[in-house]
C-alpha cells in the first residue's frame, strides 16, 4: 500500500473576524510536497486574509497552523520564513534600484545578520540558485530594467534561496504573455521536483486547470469545494466561486446597418508602434482588438486617446476630424479611456468613490458663475454608485480599500459621468475574479446598447467571443485580420493571433 505523503502546511479550522464580519470562518486546507494546490475564489472571499495568517502578516481569532509537524497558533512574518513559507505578491516586492543578484541574495544576507555585504558572494549565491532552476538572468541587469517575467523569476529565486518548503504565488500571470505563462509553468514543476508546495492564486481558471493538481475554493470566508483538480471543469469552479451558473456564450445582437459611425480611423501611423490602421466604430457596437504582447493592440489605443499621438492619419468623430495631439484633445472630442494599470493611471488611490467618480468632469457642474452644483454632484454619484454595482459601504470609502473588480467599476463611473461618445477599455477586466469579471461586461453592453461606441483591448479570448460585435486582430503594428458575428470563437482568434 502507498505511503500517503505528510502534508508541509496545514491549517485547521481558522477563524478570523474584522469588525464582527467573517473574513474566515473555519477553514481548513493542507498543502503536500511538490503539489501545485490553487486557492481560488472571489474578491472578498478571504484568500488574501488566509494568505497572510499562513506568511505571518496577520494573526487569527481562532484555529492551528502546521508546518512540518510543528503546531502552532499563529506565526510572526520571521517565524514563516523560518519555516520556509514565502510569499510573492502580485507586485513582487522587489528593489527597482538594485540589481538582480541584489534582489536575490536580499533575505539571504538579512537572515546571516551581515554586517558587510560582499559583492562576489552575493553574485555567487544568485548564479546557483539560478543555475540550478535552468534560468537565464542577467545578474548583473538593475530590476527596473527587466521585462515583468523576468522580475517575476527573480522573486522566484529569492524565495528559493531561503529553502522554501512552500511558495505562495499570488496572481503569477496577471501581465504574462501566452509564452512567458507556459515559460512560468516549466519553473513551477521543476519546483515541485524539488519538493516545494505551491499554492496558485488565480483568477484564470484554464491555468488553474493546467497546472494544479488539487484546489481549495473560497466563498464568504468559507471553503465550498476541496478536491481533485482534475475533478473539475472551469465552468463548475466558476460556479463555485460565485454560487451561480456563469454564461460565458455570445451575448450580443447584431449591429444595425444604419448605425452611425462614431468613429473613423483612416491610415493612422506611429513609427514602432503601428502602421497604416484603419478602421470604423458604430454607434452601440463593442470592438475588440487583440494581438500577441508588442503587437501594437495599447499602442493603437493610445494614440487615439493621445497618450502617444499618431504622427500620421486621420481620426474623426461623429464625422469630424479631430487632430488628437494631447488626452486633452481626445476627451474634448469624446473619447474615454480606462487604462490597463487603473491602480496607478486611472484613480487616486487615497481619494474616496466620490472624488474619483466626478475628477474627469468637474467642469460639467459648474454654473454660469464658475460655482460647482454640489446636490447635482452628489445626485450624480449616488445614481452611478448604484448603476454600477459598487460593493462598498458608501461612497466616502477610500478607492485603496476596494477589491480590483470595484476598483474597475469606479474607473468606469469616472468616465461614464462624462457621457463620452466613445469609451476605450484596455484590459477591462485583468486581475478581476470571475463574478466581477461578468458583471463588468454587461455593464459594457448595456452601455453600448444606449449608443456608446466601445473598443476592448484584450488577449483575454473568452472575453473578446462573450462581448464584440468584431474583432480586430493586430500583428507587428498591423490589422491582419478581421471577424465579425459568426465568425468569432476562439479557435479562429488564436489561430489568426499565431499566424
Amino acid at each position: 500500500m502507498a505511503q500517503v505523503a505528510q502534508p508541509v502546511l496545514e491549517v485547521r479550522d481558522i477563524v478570523k473576524t474584522y469588525g464582527g464580519v467573517h473574513a474566515l470562518n473555519g477553514v481548513s486546507l493542507s498543502l503536500l510536497p511538490g503539489e501545485v494546490h490553487c486557492l481560488a475564489g472571489e474578491n472578498g472571499s478571504g484568500k488574501s486574509t488566509l494568505i497572510k495568517i499562513i506568511s505571518g502578516v496577520e494573526k487569527p481569532d481562532s484555529g492551528k497552523i502546521s508546518i512540518s509537524d510543528q503546531e502552532r497558533t499563529h506565526l510572526t512574518p520571521s517565524e514563516a520564513i523560518v519555516s520556509g513559507v514565502q510569499v510573492i505578491y502580485q507586485d513582487f516586492s522587489l528593489f527597482p534600484n538594485l540589481s538582480a543578484a541584489e534582489n536575490i541574495a536580499m533575505l539571504s544576507e538579512l537572515a546571516e545578520r551581515r554586517k558587510l555585504s560582499s559583492r562576489t558572494r552575493i553574485r555567487e549565491v544568485a548564479r546557483r540558485i539560478v543555475e540550478d532552476l535552468g534560468l537565464s538572468i542577467d545578474l548583473d541587469a538593475d530590476v527596473a530594467t527587466l521585462s515583468v517575467a523576468d522580475r517575476q523569476l527573480i522573486a522566484i529565486c529569492r524565495a528559493l534561496v531561503g529553502e522554501a518548503k512552500v511558495l505562495i504565488m499570488d496572481e503569477p500571470t496577471t501581465a504574462l504573455t501566452h509564452t512567458e505563462v507556459d515559460r512560468l509553468f516549466i519553473i513551477v514543476r521543476r519546483l515541485q521536483e524539488r519538493g516545494v508546495a505551491v499554492m496558485f492564486v488565480s483568477h484564470k481558471l484554464d491555468e488553474v486547470l493546467q497546472i494544479s493538481q488539487r484546489l481549495t475554493v473560497l466563498r464568504n470566508g468559507e471553503v465550498i469545494e476541496s478536491g481533485v483538480a482534475s475533478d473539475y471543469t472551469g465552468r463548475s469552479i466558476a460556479k463555485a466561486m460565485t454560487g451561480r451558473e456563469v454564461n460565458d456564450a455570445r451575448l450580443v445582437d447584431a449591429v444595425p446597418e444604419d448605425a452611425p459611425v462614431l468613429l473613423k480611423v483612416s491610415e493612422l501611423t506611429r513609427e514602432g508602434g503601428f502602421d497604416r490602421v484603419s478602421f470604423e466604430l458604430r454607434s452601440g457596437e463593442i470592438l475588440g482588438i487583440t494581438g500577441l504582447l508588442g503587437s501594437g493592440r495599447s499602442e493603437i489605443a493610445e494614440a487615439i486617446f493621445g497618450i502617444n499621438p499618431a504622427q500620421s492619419g486621420t481620426i474623426a468623430v461623429d464625422g469630424e476630424v479631430h487632430r488628437i495631439g494631447s488626452i486633452r484633445d481626445a476627451v474634448k472630442a469624446g473619447i474615454g479611456y480606462v487604462p490597463e494599470d487603473r491602480l496607478t493611471q486611472g484613480l487616486f488611490l487615497d481619494q474616496s468613490i466620490a472624488d474619483n467618480m466626478v475628477a474627469a468632469s468637474l467642469d460639467s457642474y459648474r454654473s454660469r458663475t464658475g460655482l460647482l452644483d454640489r446636490g447635482r454632484i452628489r445626485t450624480s454619484i449616488a445614481e452611478l454608485f448604484a448603476r454600477l454595482r459598487i460593493a462598498a459601504p458608501n461612497v466616502a470609502a477610500m478607492v485603496r480599500s476596494l477589491s480590483g473588480g470595484n476598483a474597475q467599476r469606479v474607473v468606469l463611473a469616472k468616465w461614464l459621468d462624462r457621457r463620452p461618445h466613445i469609451l476605450i477599455l484596455n484590459g477591462p477586466t485583468v486581475g478581476v475574479d470571475i463574478g466581477s469579471k461578468e458583471e463588468i461586461l454587461a455593464i459594457l453592453r448595456e452601455q453600448a446598447a444606449e449608443g456608446i461606441g466601445v473598443i476592448v483591448i484584450s488577449d483575454d479570448i473568452p472575453e473578446l467571443v462573450s462581448s464584440c460585435h468584431r474583432i480586430l486582430i493586430v500583428h507587428e503594428g498591423r490589422v491582419v485580420s478581421e471577424l465579425i458575428g459568426d465568425e468569432i470563437d476562439a479557435e479562429k482568434i488564436q489561430l489568426r493571433m499565431a499566424a
